[in-house]
């Protein structure tokens, strides 16, 4: 919904900023969606009289003018318009002065050799208009020099407001100014009420075959003038994105806006004879005002010409859109007034069903006030008699207005009980009588008595005393609502997931994410094969098993997902890795089993490609796959130790296990080519065990909100540092010497190559480290940075015995 200022204040008589207007809107549930200022465009155009216009010395169609605009001197000005002449006021742009239909700055120009310094505007030109004829031609009164914006009024804000569908009141400016006058932001002015008496028997009759209209007025108007609508209704239409057409369409078109109150005019010449409202047939054709022709189904509501029959019958699409076979024009003389109510479901079905949107739609469907039918007969009437001039007939009226009338209570309390804030009566009573409510007290109803409340007829939204709670608070004020916190009852319910359940689904989760597809296997399995992974107690062992090869409890989870992957192998799939989560068992005792995320990768990591970058898996694929697993379970990945004190199931040179202090946390690397034989499992496979359990609980409870994200504002900077050190040495060990030299700079250590061969001592290996350093302070200096280089070399050193490779 839009409307300007102006408009607005024509109902509202108030003196409150724009501002507090906008402000007001929003607290009251109108929210503004945004405010446009089309004076601001027009700013740098002025009034400027041409002084001469003369032929251009070189062109027929050209003129050469020189137009005073308020500068003190004469202006050039080549202008091609026809109606350009000597003596007239127009509207004049300088140079560098934006021109909105295009966008583009004026610029000193050179036409047919004479030299042009500013531009005289027309209408379209400004975007007042499609007029392109000629430039604006203005009153000789106009004072020159003065803004064309602030004399025409065009600097006149337009507001648009987001509508719920319930407030369908407010789709017309006066529903507005009445919320802000029971605001507090003014008054409401009253509407004129005087009829327009009729000077001649009604002669067009109007008949409704149909409950989808429940009260139908016409109107003849003999004698009328319809020639362009005044300035001021002009201004209004444009300026809310409505094209001005003609006096009396743009009159239906104000009052539709101005009140919520759709009208129609027929030209009372092209009707054969009366009016028929009845539901329409399948297959009736109808020529809208748009243009377009309709197929109609049947049941919609339509307006036919009592004197026809067939094709063109139909000539409006009631609630919808009028019929351009009796539309009026500028020759139209007599002209009959529609002012009807319609089924808001109806009219919505007509609308849908045939594609059409339209400003009587819009309103029509949500339901308009039932009791404004002759009310704005009246008004329509007089607005029609000013502009247009004629001699009214009387008005025949089919139907009845429906009863809308409807009796709502409410206790003063309710307010507090169900808003959240008390409002004293008075208050209540003032607010709802400003809105339109009748309102009485009945003292007889308890102690407290209560309010009887008749809702006006064109606020068809309010049904209950909830309702009527709802517009007190609403006009009152949401802001005065005090902000309470909910009570934390005791009895609130602890968290459904304890931490050590929500470590293991975070754990699946990561696992899932690498690419690991999640198995289940049994937690029995073969002695022979319990037997690869370590001794198995007597504690182990089944009395009952269900079969000899299901003998034995599990003493390693790698054991199924092993002989998973050598059946995938077996049936054609011999890329692949699984994971599970799940029970590995010590001994027999209550607290003899681990909780274990186990994982194997068999086959390709990479598999064959154009690209030659295929390669088999690795035991750092699954050491991997064992960090995220800890990373996501909480465990300082960080702080971990890498050791090579895999078991036996593993490969000797080619696995580790990863220590917090002197606990396991996990197991990784490739799998033992014995182990693998004897489960008739083709290799490459790589595995990892990781101990949940092991993982220490965080000194805090984890939260919710993540921690704030602090960039450091210097740029890193690295160094790469090479060391020779004994072939046996772990780089691990030199990768925490190094983080460990300047933990307040040094933010990571990287190996990116070890290097055996010719310039290294036999025996004896080069480790080349990438160190990162974040200043965080204040950028580094050259002292600086040798002074953390040599604390690298020395703490790496002394760690490691290495030397810095020459």
């Amino acid at each position: 919904m839009k409307f300007t200022l102006s408009w607005l204040k024509a109902h509202l008589d108030t003196d409150a900023p724009l501002d507090t207007i906008l402000e007001k809107l929003t607290a009251l549930g109108l929210e503004v969606e945004g405010v446009e200022d089309p004076g601001r465009a027009l700013a740098a155009f002025r009034i400027a009289h041409v002084v001469s216009a003369e032929k251009h010395p070189d062109a027929d169609k050209l003129k050469l003018c020189r137009v005073d605009a308020g500068t003190g001197a004469l202006i050039q000005v080549v202008c091609g318009a026809p109606n350009a002449r000597t003596g007239m006021k127009s509207v004049f742009a300088l140079p560098g002065t934006v021109i909105p239909v295009t966008g583009k700055a004026l610029e000193v120009g050179t036409i047919r050799g004479v030299e042009s310094r500013g531009m005289l505007c027309s209408e379209r030109e400004l975007l007042l208009s499609d007029a392109h004829e000629g430039i604006i031609d203005l009153p000789a009164d106009a004072p020159v020099g003065m803004g064309y914006a602030d004399w025409r009024g065009l600097n006149d804000p337009v507001i648009e407001i987001a509508l719920t569908p319930d407030r369908v009141d407010c789709a017309g400016v006066r529903g507005i100014a009445r919320d802000l006058a029971a605001a507090g932001l003014g008054r409401l002015k009253p509407l004129a009420a005087a009829a327009v008496p009729g000077r001649f028997p009604a002669p067009v009759a109007v008949r409704l075959e149909t409950p989808g209209c429940r009260q139908f007025a016409a109107r003849l108007i003999r004698g009328v003038r319809n020639g362009p609508s005044p300035r001021w209704l002009q201004d209004r239409l444009l300026a809310v994105g409505l094209r001005p057409i003609s006096a009396l369409v743009d009159i239906t078109n104000f009052f539709s806006l101005d009140q919520v109150r759709p009208l129609h005019v027929f030209d009372a010449a092209k009707l054969s004879g009366g009016l028929v409202v009845r539901p329409t047939a399948e297959g009736d054709r109808f020529l809208a005002l748009n243009g377009k022709e309709y197929v109609t189904p049947a049941g919609l509501i339509g307006i036919y010409d009592d004197g026809l029959q067939g094709d063109g019958a139909l000539v409006s699409l009631a609630g919808v859109m009028g019929g351009e076979t009796t539309g009026v024009t500028e020759a139209t003389t007599d002209v009959l007034l529609e002012v009807a109510l319609f089924e808001p479901t109806l009219v919505a079905e007509a609308g849908r069903r045939l594609g059409i949107d339209s400003d009587a739609r819009y309103r029509f469907e949500r339901g308009v006030d039932p009791a404004s039918v002759l009310p704005a007969v009246e008004q329509a009437t007089a607005m029609i008699l000013e502009l247009c001039g004629g001699e009214p007939g009387e008005t025949f009226l089919a139907g009845a207005e429906p009863d809308w009338r409807r009796t709502l209570t409410l206790r003063p309390s309710r307010v507090g009980h169900l808003g959240g804030v008390d409002v004293p009566e008075e208050e209540q009573v003032r607010i709802l009588e400003a809105l339109g409510f009748q309102v009485t007290r009945e003292k007889d109803f308890g102690p407290a008595g209560r309010l009887v409340c008749q809702p006006p007829s064109w606020r068809l939204d309010v049904h209950g005393e909830a309702d009527l709670v709802e517009e007190v608070l609403r006009v009152h004020g949401f802001e005065h609502i005090p902000a309470t916190p909910l009570p934390r009852e005791a009895g609130t319910p602890k968290p459904a997931l304890a931490a050590g359940q929500r470590r293991t689904a975070n754990a699946r989760r990561a696992l899932a994410g690498r690419g690991l597809l999640e198995a289940v296997t049994w937690s029995f399995v073969s002695p022979a094969h319990a037997g690869l992974f370590g001794q198995v107690p007597d504690g182990l062992k089944l009395l009952n098993p269900i079969s000899a090869d299901l003998a034995v409890m599990r003493p390693s989870a790698l054991i199924g997902l092993l002989q998973a992957a050598g059946r995938n192998a077996a049936k054609g799939f011999p890329d692949v890795g699984l994971f599970e989560l799940g029970a590995a068992f010590r001994d027999g005792s209550e607290k003899g089993q681990d909780l274990v995320a186990a994982g194997v990768r068999a086959g390709a990591a990479v598999p064959r490609n154009w690209a030659k970058g295929e390669r088999p898996v690795d035991a750092f694929d699954a050491k991997a796959d064992a960090l995220a697993a800890l990373e996501a379970a909480g465990a300082p990945v960080a702080n971990l130790q890498v050791t090579r004190d895999a078991p036996d199931w593993y490969h000797p040179g080619r696995s580790g296990c990863l220590r917090l202090g002197a606990a396991v946390l996990a197991r990784f690397g490739e799998i033992h080519p014995a182990v693998l034989e004897a489960m008739e499992v083709t290799g490459p496979v790589v595995g990892f065990e990781v101990f949940l359990e092991a993982v220490p609980q965080p000194k805090k409870k984890p939260g919710t909100a993540k921690p704030l994200l602090e960039l450091p504002p210097f740029q890193p900077l690295e160094r790469d540092f090479a060391f020779v050190v004994d072939q046996a040495v772990e780089a691990d060990r030199l990768v925490r010497a190094a983080k460990g030299a300047d933990k307040a700079l040094i933010t990571r250590v990287q190996v990116f190559d070890v290097y055996q061969g010719q310039g290294v001592e036999p025996g004896r290996k080069s480790v080349a480290l990438s160190v990162t350093l974040q200043p965080v302070e204040k950028t580094l200096t050259d002292a600086e940075i040798e002074a953390v280089a040599g604390k690298v070399v020395a703490a790496v050193t002394k760690a490691t015995g290495a030397a810095l490779r020459g």
